[in-house]
């Protein structure tokens, strides 16, 4: 009789687990199917390269093809609101930009939230900008700018690649700093032939479209917008090393809609962090301008909060429209 007591007991603990066997097959199995990351971004720009560079060694770790997709539009919103808006299971993610953080104080009338609704997953790394000077300019170093600026207001003008960029805030946050008057000319092209040329002086630049130039003395580098000196610009000093507590990079990371479940955010963290880690990886992330670094999901989530109230003031002390 024990006996038979210990095998129903057995029985009804087995039956009463089994409800419990497709949802733990199912967290198993993710990804079962291809995963789509949306940039929203044009192609070739650096948030699309560190995307295409971390997505095809993410299909091999899990088995499935993660899909990289261009949405770009309307500074990033399009691509940002179609995510947001996605189903939150782990197969739309979001090629998160610094720019996405400050869209909020921008557009102060999108359907969105981006800090509240989308869930960070993981970092890349931040994707800095150099300060560069058509030859032409009589100045070599950021102090020498900033004195040439004071001394000559309004004569020098920043060539950007549109009002509101990343760019552009880490300039405004510069002149905000140093209080110099500088003209700001933004541009819906490629700013680089003019500043070539002369037809402008100045640009708060993305690493790869002017690198050449500057090994070619053809546009001369001043400080990068890091805290530190960036690995593929070793000679060039930072402009926290002049302005003490200037920091204006940009950053990449990768997002999902609100409501991804955890176990799916800390698979795709755990493993797009021993992606960027691997030394290899770090050396394709260099010549790009990007260093890459890695953070958890809440390590990211407080990095987009603080940046969204960090660009929210310097928008207002520039006043910028869209």
């Amino acid at each position: 009789m024990s006996c038979s007591r210990r095998l129903f007991s057995r029985l009804v603990l087995a039956a009463a687990g089994l409800p419990l066997m497709p949802t733990l097959a199912s967290a198993k199995a993710y990804p079962s199917r291809p995963v789509h990351m949306i940039v929203d971004v044009p192609t070739g720009l650096t948030p699309d390269v560190l995307a295409r560079l971390v997505g095809a060694p993410l299909s091999h770790q899990l088995g499935q093809d993660f899909v990289i997709e261009d949405m770009p539009g309307a500074g990033g919103n399009v691509g940002a609101e179609y995510v947001i808006h996605a189903a939150p299971d782990g197969y739309t993610l979001l090629v998160v930009i610094s720019g996405n953080a400050q869209d909020a104080k921008l557009y102060p009338n999108l359907d969105f939230n981006f800090v509240r609704d989308i869930a960070p997953v993981a970092f890349l790394g931040y994707t800095p900008f150099v300060v560069v000077v058509n030859p032409s300019v009589p100045v070599k170093t950021i102090s020498d700018l900033i004195a040439y600026a004071k001394a000559n207001p309004d004569k020098l003008n920043f060539a950007s690649q549109g009002a509101g960029t990343a760019p552009h805030l880490a300039f405004e946050l510069f002149r905000m700093m140093t209080g110099v008057n500088i003209v700001h000319v933004p541009y819906r092209v490629s700013f680089v032939p003019d500043l070539l040329a002369g037809r402008v002086q100045l640009a708060f630049a993305s690493v790869p479209p002017v690198l050449g130039y500057i090994h070619s003395d053809k546009l001369r580098a001043l400080g990068v917008t890091s805290q530190k000196r960036m690995q593929v610009l070793p000679n060039v000093p930072a402009i926290a090393e002049t302005l003490s507590g200037y920091e204006g990079s940009g950053w990449v990371g990768i997002g999902a809609p609100k409501g991804t479940p955890g176990q799916i955010i800390d698979t795709l963290n755990k493993n797009v962090n021993a992606i960027i880690t691997d030394p290899a990886m770090k050396a394709r992330f260099v010549p790009v301008g990007a260093e890459p670094q890695t953070m958890t999901p809440s390590q990211f989530g407080t990095l987009i909060a603080d940046a969204a109230r960090k660009w929210a003031k310097v928008i207002d002390f520039a006043n910028i429209k869209m």
